[in-house]
């Protein structure tokens, strides 16, 4: 079954408790070297691009493939993407205003400017945001990124506080064969801050709609106080 024109859907609390089960279960997932202080390894700062929506949406809340109430959800392989926000000590963030962007399943950005514009799945949000907790932790429900001209498979990450701008960044599917050609992302020097925006997508054990979820914690060069 090609899981890129799957539908599904699920009630807006539905979605919330999910979430809350991913973020909670993010200790399954392998842990990069950096989990402690004396090896974390700073995030790198990457462009913000040119597709950061121009018109945000009506809909700005950490579930982007159903916006508002819809019944519709959009396409593409339904990935959880949770994490933490970190300052250099290895303190989690509290607070930090993260927010993302990503073009559809069919490579279309939110943005005016797409190039295939008229394509763009109007049922994805393209755009999300989310406020971390205590522990420095954010989620969201979105789709597996998928390649578009020039570039690999990628989504955006802008981390603020208070106002502040903290970090521009972008993560990538680990071993996607898109990687080694694209551009940007071999602008990246450093091997170990190269390895540390790759992200595995796995399958959700027992997902009856083929369900991906990763982890991508941001380490940021700089305390919140000091940017």
């Amino acid at each position: 079954m090609n899981l890129m024109n799957r539908k599904t859907f699920e009630r807006p609390d539905e979605t919330r408790r999910h979430l809350m089960r991913m973020m909670a279960m993010g200790a399954i997932f392998a842990t990069r070297p950096g989990a402690y202080a004396d090896e974390l390894v700073k995030t790198p700062a990457q462009t913000e691009g040119p597709f950061f929506p121009d018109k945000l949406p009506l809909d700005t809340d950490n579930d982007l493939i159903v916006i508002n109430d819809s019944t519709s959800p959009s396409d593409g392989i339904v990935t959880w993407v949770t994490g933490k926000i970190l300052d250099p000590t290895g303190q989690p963030v509290r607070n930090a205003l993260v927010e993302i962007w990503q073009a559809d399943a069919h490579g279309a950005y939110l943005h005016s400017g797409s190039d295939n514009d008229d394509k763009r799945d109007k049922q994805f949000q393209g755009y999300g945001r989310f406020l971390t907790g205590s522990d420095g932790s954010y989620g969201f429900r979105t789709i597996k990124p998928v390649p578009y001209p020039g570039r690999s498979p990628h989504i955006h990450y802008k981390i603020t506080k208070s106002g502040k701008h903290l970090l521009t960044t972008q993560c990538y599917v680990k071993d996607h064969p898109g990687n080694a050609k694209d551009g940007v992302l071999r602008g990246i020097r450093d091997k170990k801050q190269l390895e540390s925006v790759m992200v595995d997508f796995r399958p959700i054990e027992g997902s009856k709609i083929g369900e991906l979820a990763g982890r991508f914690d941001v380490v940021l060069g700089l305390t919140p106080a000091d940017a």
